[in-house]
């Protein structure tokens, strides 16, 4: 047994007072006297030794009585754990109010009873501590100390959000405000505990003592819109674009008849009814035709009951009207090259003379061809490579006679191989990749009858190790035709013999020629985003909406509006939107008031996945980690108790009170009942 206040302890000597008042009786006799005093000397004798029986028990009580209120005073108590805590607390408690915890519990959201559980927490400790009130909003607000009343009024404000972290960023920023501090530090973790937040291997050593509070219910079953996307770089006009839906299930156990729709623009239709087993995850197609350019809105949906929040995925495309190529070149037009761009409808071709260049409307062009230049220049390659590393491609074909040095000078700064030397033996084109994009969906099946290329005049290329180089079309004798090399964010394609057709009849292939140049021209390095995925920190790029002078972007939906944070990158804008965005859905991008983009948000999957830790795997973390306690169900009961005896041990104070009464109470009927 220890005492938390020992030197109460001195209080002992009070002890001296009852046996100070039993040695000195200061009640005065007064003498009576009696003709025969016989008798009454025998009923003296017996009454004296009864009062000595007497007076002996009314000290003993006192003295107990008086002990107890000693030690009940020094406050003993049997300490649990490594340590009792004395001194001022600092008290941190998450409340996890993530879209998990709206599950139900006896018809009760699992945040009510967080919250609750919260409150308690706050009212275990005293006025004279200093208590932190943290949520997954990590709102600035919350990153202070405050008092016991201002903490359960932040409790009381708490709601769902679509904001999530793991169980280590919410210790790290409880870390952060401790770290202010010297007194007893001290975190209290209540949540639902799912696996996909709490990793085993999250919780590493800190002076922090950890307290876990699950609160659970039993496993739901739940199916959501895991993820869409399309089935190329970009969705185009007039054509059937394949839109990617994955559906899972992300519970342990089966379910029936899920219907899973697709509606865009505001027109739905069903996609298929899936029955899924337990944990599995499947994927659909849905054929996507659009007849009219620009942004288009979608949602994908389940049915599913009772997990709502990922019931329902929104996407927000663009699809552009025309895309736009410019040819640069030192000779006349090619009139293979402008036939084929009169005959695709949406694709238009700008020439320009290289003695003729504008280099600042480079940005405006989503495909830049360089055709048969004897030498490329400085400046041209300066602003070439500067087009390519902000998302530009580039198809290159070089001259019959090219200055390789000047080639492969541009080549060199941007890290892709070189040219060798001209080799004007006659070559077959034999390969085609038919998994690349640009070949991909184009022949139906292989056939021995389709005509490829032949070429009299071309160069031997040699690529470096690091280069990343795709071959896309190959000669017979193993050499490169046609390649894709990734140069910062776009891309350059290079075809290794001139265009001219005296010397390559590529041009006369227009089973290769068209789709080659129509997919190179839609081609991109990367997905398009058609969503976003709601978190404290949403940041993208615009595309190629940079401009001069003062202008602002903004972000609209039909209940808020604000204006993102902006920097400059190249010809885009990098937006930050922080943690503006709370509601997943649609909203509008604004350049200076007119609308110039479609935007989609999506809250997190991470809080699809309901497997949770039990309680009893909870407690196995807690045998690892001895900063960790685990307040299971039975202690939350009584949860006060428990914060106490896990603070101070067992306390015993009380115990002392009430023997101290029972003390003085014996006393009490010693002197009145027995005479």
């Amino acid at each position: 047994m220890h005492f938390l206040y020992p030197y109460f302890l001195w209080a002992l000597t009070a002890i001296s007072i009852p046996v100070i008042i039993h040695l000195f009786q200061f009640r005065k006799f007064k003498k009576i006297y009696f003709t025969n005093v016989r008798l009454l000397k025998e009923i003296k004798d017996e009454t004296t030794n009864r009062n000595k029986l007497k007076h002996l028990l009314i000290l003993l009580s006192r003295i107990l009585a008086v002990s107890a209120l000693v030690f009940a005073f020094a406050q003993p108590f049997i300490p649990q754990g490594d340590s009792v805590k004395s001194g001022l607390n600092h008290v941190s408690v998450f409340v996890d109010n993530s879209f998990s915890m709206s599950a139900g519990r006896n018809d009760i959201p699992l945040l009510d009873y967080a919250k609750d559980k919260a409150r308690a927490v706050i009212n275990a400790y005293t006025d004279r501590d200093k208590f932190q009130i943290i949520t997954n909003d990590f709102e600035g607000k919350h990153q202070r100390f405050v008092s016991r009343e201002d903490a359960l009024n932040f409790i009381d404000d708490i709601e769902l959000t679509p904001n999530v972290h793991t169980i280590d960023q919410v210790i790290n920023r409880q870390s952060q405000l401790f770290s202010t501090v010297a007194d007893n530090k001290i975190c209290y973790i209540i949540s639902d505990f799912q696996k996909s937040i709490l990793p085993a291997e999250a919780i590493k050593d800190t002076t922090i003592e950890i307290n876990f509070l699950p609160v659970q219910t039993s496993q739901l079953s739940n199916v959501s819109i895991d993820s869409v996307w399309f089935d190329g770089p970009v969705p185009f006009i007039n054509q059937m674009n394949k839109l990617i839906i994955r559906t899972k299930n992300n519970s342990n156990r089966p379910v029936e008849q899920v219907k899973i729709s697709f509606s865009k623009d505001g027109q739905e239709k069903p996609v298929s009814v899936r029955d899924l087993d337990a944990g599995a995850s499947v994927t659909d197609t849905v054929s996507v035709s659009v007849s009219q350019s620009g942004w288009h809105q979608g949602v994908v949906k389940v049915t599913d009951y009772p997990i709502l929040f990922d019931n329902d995925y929104y996407i927000a495309f663009h699809v552009p009207d025309t895309i736009k190529t410019l040819k640069i070149s030192a000779s006349a037009p090619s009139r293979y090259m402008d036939a084929l761009f009169k005959g695709i409808k949406n694709l238009s071709l700008s020439n320009q003379n290289i003695n003729q260049l504008q280099y600042q409307q480079f940005p405006d062009y989503d495909l830049i061809i360089i055709n048969d230049l004897v030498q490329i220049t400085s400046g041209l390659a300066s602003e070439i490579k500067h087009y390519m590393q902000n998302g530009g491609k580039v198809l290159l074909f070089p001259g019959k006679s090219a200055d390789l040095n000047s080639y492969n000078g541009f080549f060199g700064t941007i890290g892709t191989g070189r040219l060798d030397k001209i080799n004007k033996n006659v070559r077959d084109v034999s390969g085609v990749n038919t998994d690349e994009f640009i070949f991909s969906d184009v022949f139906l099946k292989s056939s021995h009858n389709l005509k490829l290329p032949k070429v009299q005049l071309s160069y031997d290329v040699i690529n470096s190790m690091n280069s990343g180089v795709e071959r896309i079309l190959t000669f017979r004798d193993g050499g490169t035709f046609l390649s894709k090399n990734k140069v910062g964010d776009g891309l350059l394609y290079m075809c290794t013999a001139p265009l001219d057709n005296e010397v390559n009849d590529l041009v006369l292939n227009a089973e290769i020629f068209v789709p080659m140049v129509y997919k190179i021209a839609i081609s991109g390095t990367k997905q398009k985003t058609i969503s976003h995925t709601i978190t404290n920190h949403i940041v993208f790029e615009t595309d190629n909406m940079r401009k001069t002078g003062d202008f602002t972007y903004k972000v609209k939906n039909e209940n808020s509006e604000f204006i993102p944070g902006q920097m400059p990158k190249g010809n885009k804008m990098v937006l930050d939107l922080n943690a503006q965005i709370k509601k997943s859905g649609f909203y509008d991008l604004l350049l200076d008031d007119r609308q110039v983009g479609k935007l989609a948000f999506n809250y997190n999957r991470k809080e699809s996945d309901l497997t949770i830790y039990e309680e009893k795997e909870l407690v196995s973390l807690e045998a690892s980690n001895p900063k960790i306690k685990v307040i299971g169900e039975v202690l939350q009961a009584d949860i006060t108790n428990a914060i106490s005896e896990k603070d101070n041990g067992i306390v015993l104070w009380k115990w002392f009170v009430i023997l101290a009464l029972i003390f003085l109470a014996t006393e009490t009927l010693l002197i009145r009942l027995l005479k």
